[in-house]
């Protein structure tokens, strides 16, 4: 029996003396789409950097493709493209010369090949020779995704990747989390939009004082049921 891409176990992560996981327990298949809904301090955002290896749990156990990130934390980060609530860009850098330096970083073979084609994807091919800084903030959570996906992960984790996006920003979007699943890839994303959270994933999970509240399979609830749940949780 394989195991899930993502299999995390009892994750518990406090700080100072504020728990902010309280033990949480998910997992994300190959090929599927998770979205995770959440209210502000509910623990998403600590989820996903702990996931993606910006900082160290407390408790529990997370698997990524087999590797436990605390004893192969290297290894795993390399499954792993990860998309911040910010972006995080090199203003000082053009364009290309972020997916580059980037590139350098994961040691991406063709890294320069690979950037162009990337960049014409997410539409910022013409502004592959300016700054970072000169870029929108639907542009700069474009070249955030193309960035992500330069090292050809297969565990995409993205925290409200949906912020500051055009109309036609959202259906990239939206192209390119169904291509990595249907490409065997695995998805985690963070939303408070329930719409794309029931249209772009295939599970849906609620994030409630740092412990998992409501998980199901969005093909069996409806947006009126998953709505009440997170207003339940809100009390």
């Amino acid at each position: 029996m394989s195991h899930p891409y993502l299999e995390i176990t009892g994750l518990k992560k406090n700080y100072g003396l504020k728990p902010v996981l309280r033990g949480v327990d998910l997992a994300v298949e190959r090929g599927q789409r998770v979205a995770l809904l959440g209210a502000n301090g509910a623990g998403k955002t600590t989820l996903l950097r702990v996931l993606a290896g910006l900082t160290e749990p407390d408790a529990g156990k997370v698997c990524i493709g087999g590797l436990d990130i605390t004893r192969d934390g290297l290894q795993a980060r390399r499954l792993i493209g990860f998309v911040s609530h910010q972006p995080y860009l090199y203003d000082d850098l053009t364009v290309v010369e972020n997916l580059h330096f980037f590139g350098r970083m994961y040691a991406v073979k063709q890294r320069k090949e690979r950037a162009s084609i990337l960049l014409e994807r997410v539409g910022l091919a013409k502004r592959a020779s300016e700054r970072a800084s000169s870029l929108s903030r639907g542009q700069s959570q474009r070249l955030a995704l193309a960035r992500a996906l330069l090292h050809a992960p297969r565990l995409l984790l993205l925290d409200e990747p949906d912020t500051g996006l055009d109309e036609d920003g959202i259906t990239l979007l939206e192209t390119l989390l169904n291509e990595h699943a249907r490409d065997g890839g695995a998805v985690l994303f963070t939303t408070h939009q329930l719409e794309h959270a029931m249209q772009w994933s295939d599970r849906i999970g609620l994030l409630n004082g740092g412990r998992m509240a409501y998980q199901r399979e969005t093909r069996e609830v409806e947006a009126g049921s998953v709505r009440q749940a997170y207003q339940e949780a809100l009390r």
